[in-house]
């Protein structure tokens, strides 16, 4: 039997494992492997609703119920014991007289979140609440981790995704938002198959990668020695359906897009794909207005529904609009594809926001659109006629080649569905494959590859249709009233956990480096900035130094306020070395030299050469907060800064997210910021992408000189 008297009183785990054990040693199996279920709470609460306070159920109707225990109070030869299972929690009224002596002492070894079984008659105490007065009792599962006071509303949201089991228990509406998504799909199946479409399932490892323009995960086939990609999306197979013959199918499945996270972005995702031979998007419009109704009855909800706070209504018929009209509604005069372009360009100077001169009408007609209209919009919209600057790979309207038969469907402002009449012209398709590949060959790892199947399928003859996606998850936040996708994901992808006690890696999220107190640089920032000064005549390295100083100010105040000074002297001196001896691998291995020799704390070189550790191996890996907020700040703000300069206030006041993704995306823009660098920072500070891009706009707006620009020179 374990000797309790060595037990730490005060380690909760310590004392349920010893619990444990002294079950196992006096016969008790803590973990069986039958239990037995007659009912659950909520049909005892149905069954005996009319029962008066004081009142018994019949003797002879005895029940069994299974669940967690909840809460746990002792008074002398009571005990209260409140289970909670899948249905509800019922107060357990467990009496001294009416157990076996075993069954009694085992009662008093349970602890909340363990889960028992409990055999009894229905009761309902004087004070009116309904119980079972328990004539048996067993042991299910001994829980050996105590559940949290309080695992709601964290600050540490990531807690919560990580420990989804934990928040499942302990926060009922996240339980009641995975049981309404399961209703959800469900619905979506249902709607679906009511409408005449079959359900197929298309391989998820594909051999060519097609069907839209993302970054996959790529794997290998060992069997076959092939390489594969996880699918970025079902479009291609689900329209050679189409060709054989099968005139309406759709799929609900996974996606895998090995891109950035953010609020409404995860890289494994539910998508719906829906074609239907001869349709068009007035069909794929209608199946809309109907799948978004039909989820809302399933979920309980009518035509109106709330999200974050804006009321919705489904009711049909929903708006079509052409981008163009939305966009004259909110610059106040009418525009269109024949509006000059001299004159949208005014537009976007008037709006601050840039242009670039290539830009067709179209494009800056998007621009307008996509920065002003889209976020305006609550009511379901059907946004039609994209221009095909930002189409391309869309059939054009036959009225009107400078548009695309295409719309999507957005609601609060974002995006739901992306509907197209179908290309199914094979040797335009062709055309299209071909321009990929070039588009792959000059460096997008995004473009499309040729799918020499899929032009011969067409070449076969595909009927005329209309094609649609819904992006699953979002559809569930909408009508779940959740205002990130990780919501309603039961287990979102998050960064690899760190461990007490194991190595710290690039992935620490480490307490800043003042754990040692107040750090001393050793060098003022007069002689530091004299230093850099004498080793940088280009006034932009200059100038970014100083940008990289400020921020390293900004975050210490956050992180570690004690040492504000070490943090903005690593910030200016991290590129010291680089405008004279410009060799990424020995950067700043020749800045160590440098301040060594200026008397420098060798804690400050470092601290700057960890943001060349992925050049040089040899070089320290970043570990400490400071370290992980300088290799996250320096290739974005160069990003930020370059993007800053593009618009027609050249300031970071009117900065905002929605652009610096946008050139994010853009690999042609500042090509020389390196995107693995920027999204390996977010990764150390524990971020998804766009909070890190929403953190250091903010540090560059605090620190923008006169508050307005960096970009005036």
């Amino acid at each position: 039997m374990a000797d309790n008297t060595t037990i730490n009183t005060n380690d909760e785990r310590a004392m349920r494992r010893a619990k444990r054990q002294t079950l196992i040693d006096t016969g008790v199996d803590p973990y069986p492997i039958a239990s037995t279920v007659t009912t659950h709470v909520a049909d005892l609460a149905s069954t005996y609703a009319e029962l008066e306070a004081g009142g018994m159920g019949p003797e002879d109707e005895v029940y069994y119920l299974a669940g967690r225990i909840r809460g746990y109070r002792g008074h002398g030869k009571l005990l209260f014991i409140d289970l909670e299972d899948r249905s509800g929690q019922i107060q357990l009224f467990c009496r001294v007289n009416n157990l076996e002596a075993d069954v009694w002492e085992l009662a008093h070894q349970l602890d909340v979140g363990d889960i028992v079984e409990a055999r009894g008659t229905i009761m309902r105490t004087k004070r009116g609440e309904l119980s079972l007065m328990v004539l048996g009792l067993r042991l299910l599962s001994k829980s050996l981790r105590p559940l949290p006071e309080k695992f709601h509303g964290l600050s540490d949201r990531e807690m919560r995704y990580r420990q989804r089991y934990v928040d499942l228990i302990m926060n009922p509406e996240v339980k009641d938002t995975f049981v309404n998504r399961s209703k959800l799909i469900s619905a979506i199946r249902r709607y679906m198959e009511g409408q005449g479409y079959l359900e197929v399932e298309t391989p998820i490892l594909q051999e060519t990668l097609g069907g839209a323009n993302a970054k996959p995960f790529t794997t290998h086939f060992n069997v076959l020695d092939q390489d594969c990609y996880l699918r970025i999306a079902t479009e291609l197979h689900l329209k050679r359906c189409l060709v054989g013959g099968l005139e309406r199918v759709f799929e609900v499945g996974r996606q895998f897009r090995n891109e950035g996270m953010d609020l409404t972005h995860n890289p494994e995702f539910t998508s719906m794909e829906a074609y239907c031979a001869y349709s068009d998007l007035q069909g794929m419009k209608e199946l809309s207005e109907g799948l978004f109704q039909a989820c809302a009855a399933a979920i309980g909800k009518g035509n109106t529904i709330e999200y974050q706070g804006q009321t919705v209504d489904l009711s049909s018929p929903w708006r079509s609009a052409p981008m163009h009209e939305l966009v004259s509604e909110v610059v106040g005069e009418e525009v269109s594809i024949d509006t000059s372009v001299e004159h949208l360009r005014e537009l976007l100077d008037a709006n601050g926001l840039e242009w670039d001169a290539s830009w067709g009408a179209g494009k800056l007609i998007f621009e307008l659109y996509d920065e002003l209209c889209e976020k305006t919009i609550v009511n379901p919209t059907f946004v039609c006629d994209y221009p095909v600057e930002v189409s391309p790979l869309a059939k054009r309207k036959a009225d009107d080649p400078r548009l695309t038969d295409r719309f999507e469907l957005v609601v609060c402002g974002k995006e739901y569905a992306n509907a197209f009449s179908e290309l199914n012209d094979p040797v335009d398709q062709e055309g299209r494959f071909a321009a990929q590949v070039e588009a792959k060959a000059a460096g997008d790892d995004e473009a499309m590859e040729y799918d020499y199947d899929y032009v011969r399928a067409l070449e076969y003859g595909m009927p005329p249709a209309g094609g649609i996606g819904f992006g699953v998850d979002r559809m569930i936040m909408l009508f779940c009233d959740q205002p990130a996708i990780r919501d309603v994901l039961l287990f979102p992808h998050l960064r690899p956990e760190r461990r007490e006690g194991a190595p710290k890696g690039t992935g620490s999220a480490s307490k800043p480096q003042a754990e040692a107190g107040k750090l001393d640089p050793g060098i003022s920032r007069e002689d530091a900035f004299a230093l850099l000064k004498k080793y940088n005549k280009n006034e932009f390295h200059i100038r970014h130094a100083e940008t990289l100083e400020g921020l390293m100010r900004y975050y210490a105040q956050k992180y570690d306020p004690e040492n504000v000074e070490f943090w903005g002297i690593v910030g200016l001196l991290h590129d010291l070395d680089w405008e004279e001896w410009p060799d990424p691998e020995q950067h700043t291995v020749k800045t160590a030299e440098l301040l060594a020799e200026a008397g420098a704390n060798p804690a400050v070189a470092r601290a700057i050469q960890t943001h060349n550790s992925d050049n040089n191996e040899d070089l320290p890996k970043p570990e400490h907060k400071m370290e992980c907020v300088l290799w996250a700040c320096d290739e974005l703000s160069g990003l930020i800064q370059a993007a800053i300069l593009m618009r027609p206030s050249k300031s970071v006041m009117d900065f905002n997210v929605k652009s610096l993704r946008k050139k994010y995306k853009d690999k042609r823009f500042a090509a020389g910021c390196d995107r693995t660098q920027i999204a390996k920072g977010a990764e150390l500070n524990g971020m998804e992408l766009g909070e890190l891009f929403a953190s250091v706009i903010e540090a560059m707006k605090a620190i923008a000189p006169d508050r307005d620009t960096f970009g005036k020179e």
